[in-house]
């Protein structure tokens, strides 16, 4: 008979489940252990490969002498007709002995870790492997196609606070004179320095200069200095940031348009210029562009982006001009001929007054020409009177005259009314005025015509200024000077199909006993700011003009406007005039933008600061140690508590048996107690019968 098998399935059962529960709670030190190994196995030796001293068979930082002495003594065994196989390390050799033979080489690998020419190695040994020793072309690393000396201009540890003597930005590119690459990029650099001419200071640093190469350099871990994308590195210091804490590096592609748009929009934040078409340049850019605002049109053959330099000038003049890029095609000239007046591209336009022939330059430009243009160019040809022109027109009560502060009385003749026909032609009228006046200034006194002496002599003393203001955006300035029956006709918002444009001439006088008024402490409620408001340095008074639009009469009337103003002793009219209002819509390059520019592009730069912070931690070699350890802690800290917990048990099993024996004895002793205390009573005569007792019956006759 067969003997029946045995089963042990619930032995297995409970053995897989003890494992899995031990597997639970050993998990944290089992994967900070894979980890540790994970680190000290894979990610340690990709971050830190075998040295070229270790290929020779030397220690690092060797000399040179060393270096050749080990190179001979490695390849005296070889043999010149002997196959190069591919466990050979040859090549590897030659190449270590090359590089650590170069004194510039050598100097950047040990104190920088740069080894450009590391992709050498596989390249050659795919193209000689079955090849014999004397087939390779030697050397292997190619010197250096010019001499760098000759073509930077070094700054160093000496000069370099120089560097940071004005608010500019600086830009500094950091080369090897061993350097190919470094070489190569000599030429984009020229173009880098001569486009950011006047916009940003640019330098060039050595490392031979080793002290500040390591002050501009990143750190590892193990504080060794290095670039992390090789040479050329470029870093940048923006404005007001004199240290290394501030600076910021270019990790991009190592192009003119890429590095100059990287400094112009995330150093200098300057604004971006638009490209626009025929067709959007008309509806986009023209129709919707500011009355108040000349319009600057650049033409470009090759479509490349705003230069630096000319996004800053859009930046400084975004008060006065309004900017634009447009790309030239053959098929296109006739289009922009008719408009503009433009012969081929490169080219610059500057649009001023409606019905004025456009200012056209042709040819390339640099800074300093396109600052000269913009100075001549950034008004109208009839300036506009608003806040930011005031002063520089002299038509200011705060004492400002063109002709200078020792000039008593000056002239400010304003045509004003709101956008309309009525105001254009008013304002052809007054530059045809101007230009009348300017051409007759180059006469002699002889020569002047009587009616227009007094003006002629005027403008030319730069005590007379021709303007024109906007009657709805500066109303209340407006309403002050044409306090009349017809003023809503031109000052305010339109209230009817009625425009009248007017022309009125403002006279200033000096007081010569106001003094100039110190800082005052500011009022602390609005009551008493307006209390304590002080008359304007210079006195004014309004003469309006009511007569025909000829401008012999126009002439006529300014020039006795003069004489009279100047001739008359006139009591002076202090009041507070009333400020030109800025222009809110414009307001887009001022400071709360700058701010907020600035708040984004410091949380996308410390973004990416956060991920190679976090990339340089992890090829640290420290941590794979700091992760077996952690592993070992952890593991002695749940083996003991493991361990702790089991030896408390059996105790606690203890007390509760003895517990429950205490329990159970209870009360088996309370009737021992109780018996033995029944034993010492004496016994009542009614707890027993006597043997002989008889029990006796009553009927209920004898009871009665």
């Amino acid at each position: 008979m067969a003997t029946p098998t045995r089963q042990n399935f619930p032995n297995n059962q409970i053995s897989i489940s003890s494992v899995k529960s031990t597997l639970k709670v050993y998990s944290v030190p089992l994967l900070l252990f894979a980890l540790s190994i994970f680190f000290q196995l894979i990610v340690v030796p990709r971050n830190f490969p075998t040295s070229h001293y270790d290929v020779l068979g030397i220690r690092k930082y060797s000399s040179i002498e060393e270096v050749n002495q080990a190179y001979e003594k490695i390849t005296s065994k070889w043999d010149s007709n002997v196959e190069i196989l591919p466990s050979v390390d040859l090549i590897e050799v030659r190449y270590a002995f090359e590089l650590l033979t170069n004194k510039l080489l050598k100097r950047d690998y040990d104190i920088f870790n740069i080894d450009e020419h590391f992709h050498m190695i596989e390249k050659v040994k795919a193209q000689h492997t079955g090849a014999r020793i004397y087939d390779i072309d030697l050397p292997l690393i190619k010197a250096a196609a010019s001499d760098l000396e000759d073509v930077f201009s070094v700054i160093n540890s000496q000069n370099f606070s120089s560097m940071f003597e004005d608010d500019k930005a600086l830009l500094v590119q950091i080369i090897s004179y061993g350097s190919n690459r470094c070489a190569q990029f000599s030429a984009y650099w020229k173009r880098i320095v001569n486009l950011l001419d006047g916009v940003t200071n640019t330098g060039v640093v050595e490392l031979g200069d080793v002290q500040l190469a390591v002050y501009l350099a990143e750190k590892k871990s193990s504080a060794q200095p290095f670039f992390r994308n090789g040479l050329p590195a470029l870093v940048s210091f923006p404005p007001g940031c004199k240290s290394s804490s501030c600076l910021q590096r270019y990790n991009g592609e190592l192009s003119v348009d890429a590095i100059t748009d990287w400094l112009a929009t995330s150093i200098l934040n300057l604004p971006r210029i638009l490209y626009y078409s025929k067709e959007s340049m008309v509806h986009n850019f023209l129709a919707k562009s500011k009355p108040h605002k000349v319009r600057v049109i650049f033409f470009s053959t090759t479509g490349e982006r705003a230069t630096p330099f000319i996004r800053q000038a859009a930046k400084d003049y975004w008060a006065y001009a309004t900017f634009a890029f447009a790309l030239w095609k053959e098929e296109d000239s006739s289009f922009w001929w008719n408009i503009f007046g433009v012969e081929s591209a490169p080219a610059v336009v500057f649009l001023r007054d409606p019905g004025v022939k456009p200012v056209v330059y042709q040819g390339p430009i640099n800074s300093s020409m396109f600052i000269d243009l913009m100075e001549n160019n950034k008004l109208h040809v009839l300036p506009q009177l608003r806040n930011v022109t005031s002063v520089e027109l002299g038509c200011s009560s705060r004492g400002y005259s063109r002709a200078g502060s020792d000039t008593k009385i000056w002239y400010c003749a304003i045509v004003a009314g709101r956008q309309s026909q009525e105001l254009n032609k008013m304002r052809e009228t007054m530059r045809s005025i101007q230009e009348k006046l300017s051409n007759d200034g180059e006469l002699d006194a002889v020569d002047l015509e009587p009616i227009s002496a007094p003006a002629v002599s005027a403008l030319k003393q730069k005590r007379l200024t021709l303007a024109w203001l906007d009657g709805e955006a500066q109303k209340s300035y407006c309403f002050f000077h044409i306090h009349s029956e017809t003023s809503y006709e031109t000052c305010g918002p339109r209230r009817g199909m009625t425009d009248a444009a007017q022309l009125f001439i403002v006279r200033y006088e000096r007081n010569a006993t106001e003094e100039p008024k110190k800082d005052m402490k500011p009022m602390k409620t609005p009551f008493q700011a307006w209390h304590n408001v002080d008359a304007d340095p210079a006195s004014t008074l309004v003469a309006k003009y009511n007569g025909s639009s000829e401008i012999s009469e126009i002439i006529r009337w300014m020039s006795k406007t003069i004489e009279d103003g100047d001739s008359r002793e006139l009591p002076p009219f202090k009041t507070k005039v009333p400020e030109l209002s800025p222009e809110e819509a414009d307001y887009f390059w001022s400071q709360p933008s700058e701010k907020f520019l600035s708040s984004g592009k410091s949380i996308r730069h410390w973004t990416s600061g956060l991920y190679l912070q976090i990339s340089d931690w992890l090829s640290d070699p420290r941590i794979g140690p700091s992760l077996l350890l952690a592993a070992m802690i952890s593991f002695s800290f749940i083996w003991l508590k493991l361990n702790r917990s089991q030896s408390t048990q059996p105790s606690n099993r203890d007390e509760s048996s003895q517990s429950r024996v205490k329990d159970e004895n209870r009360p088996k002793r309370r009737n021992r107690r109780k018996n033995d205390s029944n034993k010492l009573i004496p016994p009542s005569i009614t707890d027993e019968e006597p043997k002989d007792a008889q029990q006796m019956r009553f009927s209920d006759s004898d009871s009665e």
